[in-house]
């Protein structure tokens, strides 16, 4: 099994555009668990907001193995909710590794 972690930082200053933004990258992350086969679980959380510095939203995710995680990244419904998120930050951090 792979576990996929992205961490992002959102572009909006405005709380509650940030927090409808990052609604939205949790929405159309999780709707992809079941469109997409080969994943076993999406889960996407907010932070705190208690520690300054620390990134806005976290995306885990894991996969069956690797060719169902290179799968997730080249499906269009994934294509269309990365463009979308996008949109929304400035900025993405990502790991990836087996379990």
């Amino acid at each position: 099994m792979i576990r996929h972690i992205v961490l992002f930082r959102l572009a909006a200053t405005d709380d509650a555009q940030r927090r409808d933004d990052a609604h939205g990258i949790a929405e159309r992350l999780e709707a992809l668990e079941t469109q997409i086969p080969g994943i076993q679980s999406i889960r996407v959380d907010r932070d705190l907001g208690l520690v300054e510095g620390h990134w806005d939203v976290a995306l885990v995710s894991e996969h069956d193995d690797n060719a169902a995680l290179e799968a997730y990244q080249v499906h269009p419904a994934h294509q269309e909710a990365a463009a979308w998120i996008g949109t929304v930050v400035t900025d993405r951090a990502v790991v990836d590794y087996s379990v």
